[in-house]
């Protein structure tokens, strides 16, 4: 009885270990990043802008990355606009040879997030961005995660 006990233990254990969600996968392609991103939308839930935690600006944003590369930023009747795309950066050190480009020209909080970034980890739930400043070498982190 013992040795049945510990064989269902053992079979559920590897059963779950061995299982992938789609949704975790690490997506490595530019096409792949492009269609997680523009589906559905997207919250800020961490901005790291020279060592401040800038989070808190965009709570309640919803961000919609479309598939004719414009962005949109809805909080209530506020309405941002950009422009995004994923690109090949194969020139840096970066982790990735992925780059999240994001431009929005107003306000100023939103042009903050302009930037090249650099791809940590893409899924279809959560894209992890850092980028280096070459200036002053600061690091900077931005995360989004789908609603």
């Amino acid at each position: 009885m013992r040795s049945i006990l510990i064989s269902i233990v053992l079979v559920t254990f590897f059963g779950f270990a061995s299982c992938k969600k789609e949704d975790s996968s690490i997506l490595t392609q530019i096409p792949e990043v492009t269609a997680a991103a523009s589906t559905g939308t997207w919250r800020i839930t961490y901005y790291l802008d020279s060592e401040t935690d800038k989070t808190n600006l965009f709570s309640g944003y919803a961000f919609t990355f479309n598939s004719n590369s414009t962005l949109t930023a809805v909080k209530a009747a506020e309405n941002v606009s950009g422009t995004w795309s994923v690109s090949n950066s194969s020139d840096d050190d970066s982790p990735s040879d992925l780059d999240f480009n994001i431009l929005f020209t107003t306000p100023a909080a939103f042009e903050d997030l302009s930037d090249d970034w650099d791809i940590l980890e893409a899924t279809a739930v959560k894209i992890k961005l850092i980028d280096i400043s070459g200036g002053s070498g600061e690091t900077d982190y931005l995360t989004f995660e789908k609603n």
